[in-house]
């Protein structure tokens, strides 16, 4: 499987201020001490051996969406936050090449953040294309329909042309969907969010965001522990660190970079994913996170495996 991030960010999109744009170039001509570069390819390779991520590259601004290529070749899509858009313009082109213009969605929840790219999808206009949502929640349609009413929205939903299919799953029962066994489990967050476990020819990826995790439910940590076993990469909700959880943010529905790696220790997972990132967070600010995530993880390893900790963008791709 190739999962691919179209949106990392939480609660809504944010976008580079012109200072830290110009903090970042100024902060790459101080590193390049004066070299010149042949061409642009050049400078790149000098930046990426050279500067951290966060001053050559950048975590990106659009909210949850993820996409995992496997399974019978349908798209395969886990909420639709507005990365959904630029995911939507890709899929034309591959659409063009051949690919089969069927789309199963996954959605967490129907919070804005998670919906909010849908009414920019470019597919759903195409009479040809198949759009299949899959739900944990009974009124998902019911959400699409209603942020694309004329108060909020231009287009209504009954505009769009593709043919739509909404089935709603129960929790801890796996089924089969787009080639791919697929079992959900209820999150705690606000309106209930559902995390997914995806598998297929002996690999699994979860996607878990919009779950806060409470260290007064013990039992819930533990069946937890069993959804995310023995995967192979686990997508977690990481917004907040472990302090702000537990003081400032409890009920707040999201979880922290510490307990992420806690349960994909317990549970024998063997890669990280830090994901949902706090919209008010730098590049900086990110990176150090990530930074003290992984150090965290050697701390804490005590023998186990260890647990590879990478740290979401958009664009990034990973192979599973």
């Amino acid at each position: 499987m190739l999962v691919r991030f179209w949106g990392t960010r939480g609660s809504l999109p944010v976008a580079q201020k012109f200072g830290a744009i110009q903090g970042k170039i100024a902060r790459a001509l101080v590193a390049a001490g004066g070299r010149t570069f042949a061409d642009e390819a050049e400078a790149a390779a000098f930046a990426a051996a050279n500067l951290d991520f966060a001053i050559y590259g950048a975590y990106g601004g659009a909210t949850s969406c993820v996409e995992i290529e496997g399974g019978d070749g349908s798209f395969i899509i886990c909420d639709m936050g507005s990365g959904l858009r630029e995911f939507g313009l890709d899929s034309f082109r591959r659409a063009a090449e051949g690919h089969p213009k069927v789309y199963h969605f996954f959605l967490s929840h129907l919070h804005w953040d998670h919906i909010m790219g849908f009414p920019f999808f470019g597919p759903a206009f195409d009479p040809t294309a198949t759009i299949v949502v899959h739900s944990g929640h009974p009124d998902a349609e019911a959400g699409l329909r209603r942020q694309q009413e004329e108060i909020s929205f231009p287009v209504p939903f009954e505009w769009l042309k593709a043919r739509f299919e909404f089935i709603v799953h129960k929790p801890n029962e796996a089924f089969e969907a787009a080639g791919l066994t697929v079992t959900l489990t209820g999150q705690h967050h606000s309106h209930e969010s559902f995390g997914y476990r995806f598998e297929s020819g002996g690999k699994a990826v979860i996607y878990s965001t919009d779950s806060e995790h409470k260290v007064d439910n013990m039992e819930s940590e533990a069946a937890f522990e069993t959804f995310f076993k023995d995967a192979n990469l686990v997508i977690c909700d990481t917004m907040y660190s472990l302090g702000d959880t537990v003081s400032l943010k409890q009920d707040w529905g999201h979880s922290s970079n510490i307990v992420a790696v806690d349960l994909c220790h317990a549970a024998g997972s063997k890669r990280l994913a830090l994901f949902h990132h706090e919209p008010t967070y730098t590049d900086e600010d990110i990176q150090r996170m990530h930074g003290e995530t992984i150090r965290y993880e050697e701390l804490v390893r005590a023998g186990r495996p260890a647990l590879e900790v990478i740290c979401a963008y958009d664009g990034l791709e990973v192979t599973v």
